[in-house]
């Protein structure tokens, strides 16, 4: 991947975890530029400020995100526990057969897909 695509997928996973900490106007600029792929040029014309003006805003607004991740560690977090989900279904699922036929074992996979499968969405 290239530095710029893995600037966007960064940006956008920051944001999931914390647009709600950010000004309306920020969160509607990182919205705009990182999630719908518009211009600066188009912010700016929709905003009515210059393209420095969105820029400026981006850029305080990515490092408050990054700021947040640094203090507060939910992205790293999630990714980690993440990896671990996976690992335990992985495990639970590749138990022998008389195993995987109790309830129990079948009711713990059925919670962890549903958590695998939930993350996905973030």
């Amino acid at each position: 991947m290239t530095d710029s695509l893995n600037k966007v997928l960064r940006i956008g996973q920051l944001y999931d975890f914390y647009n709600a900490l950010l000004t309306d106007k920020q969160q509607q600029c990182l919205n705009m530029h990182y999630l719908q792929d518009f211009s600066l040029a188009e912010i700016a014309e929709e905003f009515g400020v210059s393209r420095q003006a969105v820029h400026d805003i981006l850029r305080r607004a990515e490092l408050m995100l990054e700021e947040y991740e640094e203090k507060l560690g939910l992205v790293s977090r999630y990714r980690k526990e993440r990896l671990i989900i996976d690992e335990i279904y992985k495990m639970v699922s590749n138990f022998p057969e008389p195993a995987r036929k109790l309830p129990e074992i079948n009711l713990v996979l059925e919670k962890l897909q549903y958590l695998l499968d939930d993350a996905r969405e973030v």
